[in-house]
């Protein structure tokens, strides 16, 4: 524990330091980007200590304050959640260092450091505290620290915008947590450890709480609306490291409450499976249809962030009904995608960020052809995006795969309605893997095949230097996590038992490791195998006749990169004749009516549909009626003070009523 006290301070110091240096003079941001590396390093000794199978760390502070001591406590489901935290922490230092170069010359970035220090030390608080004033400190720590680097470019009012949606739905989360830790202290001051057991513990309102409050951050739909703003306007090491960390506490908030209450009922373990798939469905939807590269990366962020709920749901669903083997999967597979999710989804907001290093733009239809012009950034970019649309042998896959035999498992009950909802289940998750791929290959297609579209992207140019390697990096994990899935496993062993509450001698995982046995093999084959083809065709081509010529444009003499597909008319099928019309684009169009034609204007926008659809209409109207109340501020002292006297009269008439037992 002492090495993570440490790992804190040097948070702090490099945060404090490098804002210290910035106001002397500009800085190039190297004190306060070792932060995060160096308390990695000092945090990696007691996280895999516990999470081999050693004993808790705790430690408590000589301060006292509400709800009891100021403690810390590592703990293997603790531990699990701070492998990602600490290694994208890291990363997107080192990223953001080169990342941010380009903005030294004109604006100080100490305050900057000094926010992305406090976000890392704000997230490693929250796994370790286990006291609620302690957590709640740190969790609204980590919403303002996170606000703050949303804005870093606050002059653009995109960024404001979505510093604002953040702010309001993070804060609306706290409000809901601190409900939950009023309610969860009254009912553990009176049952600890087996609040679910008991009649009278208000169970459902508990949970309901802490999908609220937890949820926010989690990105659970419909509770998501400030993942796609936010991510998109953040800094692309911010983005990565929110999408990859920050919001995995959401999850870890809700096992940690689940296993305060000594269980949960299995109705809450289908509603989170419920609302994990329709977001998953509804993310990847939504990210068909985006023309911000980092705004699409955000909505498959939801989309995967929905898998890791479906898992967990699936799991906690199976450990109330006691079908263990439905719970080692849902569980593990959760779990799993934690791990999984951090790596892909880092890569890729690395890999955006580098392509809007290198273009200047992330708008799809400005780009195109990259890959002859950055063919480091197109081969990453393509790992990632292989990986997060599931296919083998890449990790994405190996997450999934358990996903879907924790499904098989819920269709092979006895129950009819448990195996027929299992079985739709199965049926919309292999949807949603397609629709993954569909978004990916778009992508993939749009930026770095074809030619360019735009000047940014003729003038581009590849990235290197610590950008490239963090990005290495991060793709060989994403390859090592799906040909050896089993280190996954066994750094979640010490959590899932927790999970799971197994007995000394019990091996609940087995099931799970013999079905990712197979895997290994099979993915080598695979890799082999496109080897082999690479490598004959390479031959074939080097060995054959070649000719160099023009494209052929469909008899059209003058080629051009308007002949080529848009990032719209690649998902306009889908996006404007199978979903939805709430959650289709919305397209603005201007002609003039005239005997001959005249010019005409096309344009299409994709707002978040149920920000523009559902809230902001909501917040308006309430706005409305609270308006009315603007006529008690007068901004008069005196009647002010009348405000205060009354409320005293009641509260001391209401306190003597209730001493002397007038109902």
């Amino acid at each position: 524990m002492t090495a993570l006290l440490a790992a804190l301070l040097v948070l702090l110091a490099a945060g404090l330091l490098e804002l210290g240096l910035s106001r002397v003079g500009r800085s190039a941001g190297a004190v306060g980007s070792l932060g995060a590396p160096l308390a990695a390093l000092l945090g990696a000794g007691p996280v895999f200590s516990v999470l081999a199978g050693g004993p808790t760390l705790d430690m408590e502070l000589p301060w006292s304050v509400p709800g009891g001591a100021l403690s810390l406590a590592l703990d293997p489901l603790s531990a699990f959640f701070m492998v990602p935290v600490l290694a994208l922490s890291a990363l997107a230092a080192v990223y953001g260092r080169s990342y941010l170069a380009s903005y030294a010359d004109r604006r100080r970035l100490g305050a900057n450091w000094l926010f992305f220090n406090l976000l890392c030390a704000a997230m490693v608080t929250v796994l370790l505290a286990r006291n609620a004033v302690l957590f709640l400190v740190a969790w609204e720590t980590m919403s303002l620290c996170a606000y703050l680097l949303v804005t870093f470019e606050h002059e653009r009012a995109e960024a404001r915008r979505a510093g604002w949606i953040y702010l309001v739905a993070a804060h609306a989360g706290t409000a809901a947590l601190l409900a939950l830790f009023i309610v969860l202290g009254d009912a553990l001051g009176t049952a600890p450890g087996s609040v679910a057991a008991q009649p009278g513990a208000h169970v459902a309102g508990i949970l309901a709480l802490t999908l609220l409050g937890f949820g926010v951050k989690a990105g659970l739909v419909p509770l998501h609306v400030w993942l796609p703003e936010a991510h998109a306007a953040a800094p692309s090491h911010v983005s990565a490291l929110m999408s990859g960390a920050m919001v995995k506490l959401g999850f870890y908030g809700i096992l940690r409450v689940v296993l305060l209450l000594g269980g949960a009922p299995p109705s809450f373990g289908v509603l989170l499976g419920v609302l994990g798939l329709g977001g998953a469905l509804v993310g990847i939807s939504l990210a068909l249809s985006q023309r911000d590269l980092k705004r699409a990366l955000a909505y498959s962020s939801v989309e995967n962030l929905g898998l890791i709920a479906l898992g967990l749901g699936l799991g906690l669903a199976g450990l109330a009904r006691g079908e263990r083997g439905l719970a080692a999967f849902g569980l593990a597979a959760g779990l799993f995608h934690v791990w999984s999710h951090a790596a892909m989804k880092g890569l890729l907001f690395f890999a955006a960020g580098g392509v809007q290093h290198a273009t200047g733009t992330r708008d799809l239809e400005r780009l195109g052809g990259l890959l002859r012009r950055a063919p480091r950034l197109g081969a990453l970019f393509a790992v990632g995006a292989v990986a997060l649309a599931g296919l083998p042998p890449l990790s994405g896959f190996a997450s999934e795969w358990l996903l879907y035999l924790g499904l098989l498992h819920g269709v092979m009950a006895t129950a009819p309605l448990q195996s027929l909802g299992a079985a739709l289940a199965v049926g919309l998750l292999a949807l949603t893997g397609a629709l993954a791929a569909a978004a990916f290959v778009r992508l993939f297609g749009t930026v770095f095949l074809g030619e360019p579209r735009a000047d940014e992207s003729r003038h581009a140019h590849d990235v290197g230097g610590s950008m490239v390697s963090v990005m290495i990096a991060l793709a060989v994990v994403c390859v090592v996590l799906g040909l050896a899935p089993s280190l996954v496993i066994a750094g979640a062993t010490a959590p899932l038992h927790q999970l799971l509450g197994a007995v000394p001698g019990e091996a609940p995982l087995a099931p799970v490791s013999a079905a990712l046995a197979p895997l290994p093999p099979l993915g080598l084959a695979l890799l082999a195998a496109i080897g082999l083809v690479a490598g004959a065709l390479a031959l074939r081509l080097r060995r054959a006749p070649f000719a160099l010529g023009e494209t052929w444009a469909c008899g059209y003499v003058a080629v051009s990169s308007r002949m080529q597909y848009t990032a719209r008319a690649f998902s306009e099928l889908f996006t404007s004749r199978v979903l939805p019309g709430a959650l289709a684009p919305a397209a603005d169009v201007a002609r003039k009516l005239r005997t001959l034609p005249a010019r005409v204007s096309f344009e299409s926008h994709h707002d978040e549909p149920l920000t523009a659809r559902v809230y902001e209409p909501l917040f308006s109207a309430v706005a409305a009626r609270f308006a009315h109340l603007r006529r008690l501020q007068q901004g008069n002292a005196h009647l002010y003070l009348a405000y205060i006297l009354a409320a005293l009269v009641a509260l001391l008439s209401w306190a003597s009523l209730q001493g002397s037992g007038v109902p």
